[in-house]
């Protein structure tokens, strides 16, 4: 969403038209789900997905209506044999798409707070009124909320009273339980959660692999080794940090919170120990150590005669990656990044995690 969104803001600052189209509802089989975000412009062209087919097309040609009328609206879309046939996308569900025409100066004020905050990696909520009858509230609205659930703007003046706002935030969820997108009282709630640090301890073939698609998977990657020309810019083009040093310096020093994910893949044994003895106990979100199963034993008991608790080792995730039985370096970062999404996503449960490595007194 967030490159989706860079493209709004250029096409406003180049005075070009465009239509914003937001999926706010979906029920049943559907080819996107609820936040699916697509822009239209003037031309016909478009970037961004509500995904594909008949839908799409239709959406494109009421967003180029919208333009011409300047009144934005929700369209609503059955998948049945009237969108999709020709392309294979008959799933039975129900879509509904708010259409906004991006051409006055509060619409541009609203989008450009709203990718103020997704470039500063924040959590933010699009409260879409999009039912008037069952809300109450003039449609179609929307209401922007940061991380703490603070009111930004809101799109169309006559929305922000005190008194809609109270209405709107009845349901307002929780971001920090990276809560997914909601609907109550004919309001859509869509979050676009905050992105989670994903530190990731030795640039070799691994560490890089995994870095570039974390990337695309909207981790905010930073990456450590003691060796300065293995974290080059060449090598890591997309962390936003690159940090030369010796472990047992450089992590101590690093801020490690609970949106934190650290992944340690050096190149040996001992960097590996020196790594995981500095982020056991930090209270990091999730914690991953590669290696085979008779090493990370090894590891274990070393840092338990160390100090380190049992219980903060029993959290560590090793071996990494869930069992796709990969054996490339791709195949293996794929692995550990299937794990780390379905960590972010899914409250810490990770399907087809191999068996964890017990400490020595559960042997």
């Amino acid at each position: 969403m967030r490159e989706t969104v860079q493209a709004l803001l250029q096409a406003m600052a180049d005075q070009r038209p465009t239509a914003y189209c937001r999926l706010v509802e979906t029920r049943g089989s559907t080819p996107q789900k609820a936040g699916a975000l697509m822009l239209v412009f003037a031309d016909g062209s478009q970037a961004g997905t509500l995904g594909g087919g008949c839908v799409e097309a239709e959406v494109k040609r009421r967003a180029l209506a919208v333009l011409q009328t300047g009144r934005a609206e929700v369209a609503r879309f059955q998948l049945d044999s009237d969108y999709g046939w020709d392309d294979g996308l008959i799933c039975g569900g129900r879509m509904e798409v708010l259409v906004e025409p991006v051409v006055e100066p509060a619409a541009a004020r609203y989008f450009t707070h709203l990718a103020r905050l997704l470039e500063q990696g924040q959590g933010v909520l699009e409260a879409v009124v999009f039912d008037s009858a069952t809300s109450g509230l003039p449609a179609p609205a929307s209401y922007l909320f940061d991380q703490r659930q603070v009111l930004v703007d809101a799109l169309h003046a006559d929305t922000a009273s005190a008194a809609h706002v109270d209405i709107v935030r009845q349901h307002l969820p929780d971001l920090d339980a990276r809560t997914r997108a909601t609907v109550a009282r004919g309001i859509a709630y869509l979050p676009v959660l905050s992105r989670c640090r994903l530190l990731i301890v030795g640039g070799g073939h691994v560490g890089k692999a995994v870095a570039q698609l974390a990337a695309d998977l909207d981790f905010d990657v930073w990456v450590v080794d003691d060796r300065e020309d293995i974290i080059s810019a060449e090598r890591f083009p997309r962390a936003s940090q690159r940090i030369a040093g010796p472990v047992e310096q450089v992590l101590p020093a690093l801020e490690i919170d609970a949106d934190t994910y650290c992944l340690i893949v050096t190149r040996g044994h001992q960097h590996d120990e020196q790594a995981l003895y500095h982020l056991a106990e930090r209270g990091a979100r999730y914690v991953g150590l590669i290696g085979s199963r008779r090493k990370i034993r090894l590891i274990f008991d070393d840092l338990l005669e160390q100090g380190i608790s049992a219980e903060a080792l029993r959290q560590v995730y090793a071996p990494l990656g869930i069992d796709i039985g990969s054996q490339t370096v791709p195949e293996i970062a794929v692995s550990i990044c299937a794990e780390l999404v379905a960590h972010r996503n899914l409250g810490g449960h990770v399907p087809g995690r191999p068996r964890r490595v017990e400490l020595g007194a559960e042997a």
